[in-house]
Formats: C-alpha cells, sequence, structure tokens
C-alpha cells in the first residue's frame, strides 16, 4: 500500500520518526507540496491508496484525479482542507486528530495573556540594550502592569481546550465565565455558564475556544466589541475567521479593545495587508499554540493508528464516515 505525507515538514522538522508509519506501506514524505490547488498534489498522490496531509488541499478535483486514493488522514483536528462529502461519496474515509494539544493550547493562550500584561519580550530587550543599567531609577516599566487576581475572564468555547485554559485562570485567582452552546457537569465545575452578551459585558480578558462555524464566524466585531467594557483584552488562538480583523484593529486603535493576543489569522501565512499587522497593543505569532514536540508527537501517534485501522478493516477518527 502506497502512502504519501504531503506536508510533513510543520508536523515533523526533524525531532519525530517517520517509521512507524513507513512500517505500515510504502511511504514517501514530502515536507511541502502546496497550500492551494496544485497539480503537484494530483502528481504526488498518483498511486497512493493513503493521502497524509496537515494543510495542503485534497479537494473534488483532486480526488477525482487520484482514482486509486481510498483513505485520507489528517494530521491535525480541523479538516476543512478535504472536501469531506465528495470523498464520502467516492467511498473514502477521512480521519482526524480529535485531541492532541488540549494542555499546551491552554497553556499557549494563558501565556498570550501573561505577555500583555507584563511585557517580558519588551523589557528584556530594553535591558540587553542597556537602558536598566543606565537608568536613574533602579527599575523603569514602559507599559502599564497589570495584574489578573480578582478580574473576570470570559472564554466563548468551553470544550476540552477551554476548560484547560479556565484551569490555569482558576489557579491565578481569576473568576471565569463561559459560553458554550452545549453546556457540562465538567464545565460548569470550571466556570459560570452565562449568555454571550452578558459574557462580554462582564469580562475583562475574553478567551476565543469555539470551532469555526457558520454561526460563529466574525463573533468578535465592531458590533460584539461594543458590548465589552473598555480597555477589554482579547485572545485568539483558535481560528482566525472568528475575528472580523478591520473591526479589531480599528478599535484597538481607538484603545476601546486594550491589547489583542493573537496566534490565528484569516488567512495563513498572514498577508502584508493584514490590518492587525500595524494595530496597537497587538501580538500576533505565527499559528504556533500546537507545535510543542510532544503535541506533535501525539499526532504522528494518533495518525499511525488511524492508517492501521484504516488497513486492519475497522477505520477510527472517521470524520465523513
Amino acid at each position: 500500500m502506497k502512502i504519501v505525507v504531503l506536508d510533513g515538514y510543520t508536523e515533523n522538522p526533524g525531532d519525530l520518526s517517520w517509521d512507524p508509519l513507513g512500517e505500515l506501506g510504502e511511504l514517501t514524505v514530502y515536507d511541502r507540496t502546496s497550500y492551494v490547488e496544485s497539480p503537484l498534489i494530483v502528481e504526488r498522490l498518483q498511486g497512493a491508496s493513503v493521502a497524509v496531509t496537515n494543510k495542503t488541499p485534497i479537494s473534488h478535483a483532486t480526488i477525482d484525479a487520484c482514482p486509486d486514493l481510498r483513505f485520507i488522514a489528517v494530521l491535525a483536528t480541523g479538516y476543512n482542507v478535504v472536501d469531506c462529502d465528495y470523498a464520502r461519496q467516492k467511498g473514502i474515509l477521512v480521519a482526524n486528530v480529535p485531541a492532541y494539544g488540549t494542555q499546551i493550547v491552554g497553556q499557549y493562550a494563558v501565556g498570550l495573556l501573561l505577555e500583555i500584561c507584563s511585557h517580558y519580550g519588551h523589557h528584556d530587550r530594553t535591558v540587553k540594550a542597556g537602558r536598566w543599567q543606565d537608568n536613574e531609577d533602579w527599575c523603569y516599566w514602559d507599559y502599564p502592569l497589570i495584574e489578573l487576581s480578582g478580574k473576570t475572564a470570559g472564554i466563548i468555547g468551553l470544550g476540552r481546550i477551554g476548560q484547560a485554559t479556565a484551569r490555569i485562570l482558576r489557579a491565578m485567582d481569576m473568576n471565569v465565565v463561559a459560553y458554550d452552546t452545549n453546556q457540562s457537569e465538567a464545565g460548569a465545575a470550571l466556570a459560570e455558564y452565562v449568555e454571550l452578551d452578558e459574557l462580554f459585558a462582564r469580562s475583562d480578558v475574553i478567551f476565543l475556544h469555539c470551532p469555526l462555524f457558520p454561526s460563529t464566524e466574525g463573533i468578535i466585531n465592531r458590533q460584539s466589541i461594543a458590548k465589552m467594557k473598555d480597555g477589554v483584552i482579547i485572545i485568539n488562538n483558535s481560528r482566525g475567521p472568528l475575528v472580523v480583523e478591520q473591526d479589531l484593529a480599528d478599535t484597538l486603535n481607538s484603545g476601546k479593545v486594550y491589547a489583542a493576543g493573537l496566534d490565528v489569522v484569516s488567512t495563513e501565512p498572514i498577508r502584508p495587508d493584514n490590518p492587525l499587522l500595524s494595530a496597537r497593543n497587538c501580538i500576533i505569532t505565527p499559528h504556533i499554540s500546537w507545535a510543542a514536540q510532544a503535541a506533535r508527537q501525539r499526532i504522528l501517534d494518533v495518525t499511525v493508528e488511524n492508517v492501521r485501522a484504516f488497513m486492519a478493516g475497522q477505520p477510527v477518527n472517521v470524520v465523513n464516515g
């Protein structure tokens, strides 16, 4: 059985091993193929029964041009890069990795908040530039330092990652409220469930941990920001299109939103005309919340098991079955 990994470098830049996947068939690993529709994708999938992809798209046209394809393994939780409905029509199963980065993504979200509150990186750079040694006072700070204890954090989406974030916030003595259309006992033990407008009104910090659906696309926009406290902080390391970026940039520049910490944007890699690049108090990192080695190892382990289970006729983690 021929197995082709289309874009393996981000998952494994050299610190993991593809050998367990290679034991399941004739394996070819490409570091990169294309992040847009391309004849190269079809060329590389010729004769392959199993395609492994992270962000390389597998479209209706690609599926039609690859008649040997029987299984698509996505090296991620999100699987919108695959035309799953058409794959199902063609008898091709698509599997994902449903949970691998719960703790690290929650940790990263809180890390973005802590950087906003204390500006560690900025002050480190000023010290190394000689400013402290030349300072007439024994210390200095260039931004307001924010104490989080007693403040209210609102989490939109209280699933596994939202709950991981809530645990950290509660340990920091923050009050936690949450909005989720699917409430749970586990969530209720960590946060007070409220309606969305109440969350907007009460929160000093808002975390986005919800999936991207038509109902959540653009959930942070000019109208919803108007319902928030002046000086609110917004953290998003879920999906970029949850935010209307021009609206967030405008309200950052006006001061309505004090700061934003983002690990995702609407189009990735980020475009040079993205308005958030020049917005005030906006931290942007290149979609790396998930990328700790331990998390990537879990992705690879689950993907190997997804392929193994498919070959055994007992597929798991199928998203289009």
